[in-house]
């Protein structure tokens, strides 16, 4: 006799995505820029769009990362 593929009375576990990419637990905010974050030594803007984030490159000066930030601001209005 084989066994069922899943045991009957287990419940079955909802899997709800977080809205990527949100920054990750681990990025620190850097201070004096709105956006920017640091991420694995580099500088990353996170800019939120409708309902979810938008990511920018990774950028080597938080000057960059924000000008980005600010450019992606423009560009939806």
């Amino acid at each position: 006799m084989m066994k069922p593929l899943r045991q009957q009375n287990r419940p079955v576990i909802t899997y709800t995505p977080r809205i990527e990419p949100a920054p990750p637990e681990h990025a620190v905010r850097m201070e004096g820029f709105k956006d920017v974050w640091m991420l694995r030594g580099k500088y990353v803007a996170f800019v939120l769009v409708n309902d979810g984030f938008m990511r920018s490159p990774t950028f080597t000066v938080p000057e960059s990362a924000q000008r980005w930030a600010s450019q992606v601001r423009q560009d939806m209005v």
